[in-house]
């Protein structure tokens, strides 16, 4: 047993060397090369009891609550960003959507670029909504909800698959995988959101950050216009800190101003006219 924690320990230790060189080495892999380090490093930390890096206390929940003057129960809005490993948690104070808390992705898998068929291994990219029906408080994964893929956009295209979660256990095939701490603060959140009155939450999930400067490097890239589309609600969002009204037209996403959404409720809804009459 002592010899089997050594070796852990050593993994972890390697994970930490590892991850202090991946800013060095970044210029020169492969996206999907310096995923596959970060997967492996990640695996390593949480199996040896290490914490991911820019984890949150979350013994400290009710104390970061108040330090950011926001409150349990009020609405929640969620972000993924793949290639960073991120999970960022918003909720609604003062009007407007707060960034609450960053937390470290365990594991999702697959590569850059949205799911297309069932057991492509991919996690989905886009705008997706959850409300209380898709909770699993039993989940094999400790707890988990799922995002809601395929949405009136996945479907449209012809996207198939099913049971994409945002769960714990440090283990995923398509979905986003935390750890049992992450998601048990994360599912007190939610709860309490659909407790206060929330009816459901959006999620927007993107292959990275979609800076402008970050999109260009991917310009010959065959997903550019799909995340470029993308990046039209996420930059309504960050403008205004309101989730966007998503519809789907055409078999394309259309954005508009949140205005119409009460407690922070984000729908996808797939109709061209009212996108239109609202824009």
């Amino acid at each position: 047993m002592l010899r089997f924690l050594s070796f852990l320990t050593f993994l972890a230790l390697l994970a930490v060397a590892a991850y202090l060189a991946l800013p060095h080495l970044k210029f020169v892999l492969s996206d999907e090369e310096v995923i596959a380090i970060e997967r492996a490093e990640r695996l390593a930390m949480a199996t040896a009891g290490f914490p991911l890096p820019g984890a949150p206390d979350t013994t400290r929940l009710d104390a970061r609550l108040t330090e950011r003057g926001l409150k349990e129960g009020a609405p929640i809005l969620i972000r993924i960003f793949k290639k960073e490993f991120e999970l960022e948690l918003w909720m609604k104070g003062d009007g407007v959507f707060q960034r609450f808390v960053t937390y470290p992705i365990c594991r999702w898998s697959g590569t850059l670029g949205p799911k297309l068929r069932e057991g492509d291994g991919q996690a989905p990219e886009g705008f997706y909504s959850v409300d209380a029906k898709a909770l699993n408080p039993n989940s094999q994964y400790y707890r988990s909800f799922n995002v809601g893929y395929p949405n009136v956009f996945d479907a449209g295209l012809g996207r198939t698959g099913s049971l994409i979660m945002v769960h714990g256990a440090c283990a995923s095939i398509g979905c986003f995988a935390m750890t049992d701490a992450q998601m048990g603060e994360i599912w007190r959140l939610v709860t309490a959101a659909f407790s206060g009155g929330q009816r459901r939450f959006q999620v927007q999930i993107y292959p990275f950050r979609l800076s402008g400067d970050a999109l260009k490097t991917y310009e010959t890239h065959p997903n550019h216009a799909f995340w470029s589309s993308l990046k039209a609600g996420n930059d309504l969002f960050e403008a205004s800190a309101l989730p966007p009204r998503v519809t789907v037209c055409d078999r394309g996403y259309r954005f508009s101003p949140a205005g119409v959404y009460p407690n922070g409720d984000g729908g996808i809804e797939n109709n061209c006219r009212q996108n239109s009459d609202k824009s």
